[in-house]
């Protein structure tokens, strides 16, 4: 299990990002292996995310529902934590966690003082991940095996 630091306000600064509005910066050197923060929220069904961010194809969608089983969220716009602004990147530094349902963050590699902390949101819906549901979830991550979408090859057989 990766080391726990609980520093993350020394560790951590909010400020604006170039992926999507907000970000997490590190503020210092956090090396591969940290355990970097948890993703906090408010634990809901999935029943209660949808009728909380119901679908509407005219706005972007967004949330800060993180899924960690069948039915159970973690809704970090509600008693969520800095955590909630790490953005989505194709080539992220840090992997999500879930243990004991509770979502970690994890530093997959050496993290630059300065540098924004993100990682890969792998979003898997329901229907067929055509072109226009792709669209539905674009990633402008820059990075240069960027995907173009935050959506994730769904597995065979699921």
């Amino acid at each position: 299990m990766p080391k726990t630091n609980y520093r993350v306000r020394e560790r951590l600064v909010l400020r604006s990002s170039r992926i999507h509005g907000k970000g997490v910066y590190a503020r210092e050197f956090i090396p591969a292996g940290t355990r970097v923060i948890e993703y906090a929220g408010e634990r809901i069904t999935e029943a209660e995310g949808d009728e909380r961010y119901p679908y509407d194809p005219e706005v972007p969608y967004h949330t800060f529902l993180f899924k960690i089983d069948e039915d159970l969220l973690l809704d970090a716009g509600s008693h969520g934590n800095i955590a909630r602004w790490i953005n989505h990147s194709c080539d992220p530094n840090c992997e999500s966690v879930i243990e004991d349902e509770r979502i970690f963050l994890d530093a997959i590699r050496d993290i630059r003082p300065g540098e924004e902390l993100t990682y890969d949101y792998h979003f898997i819906v329901p229907e067929r991940h055509t072109a226009a549901v792709k669209k539905r979830y674009p990633c402008i991550c820059g990075a240069e095996n960027c995907r173009g979408t935050m959506l994730t090859r769904k597995r065979r057989g699921f």
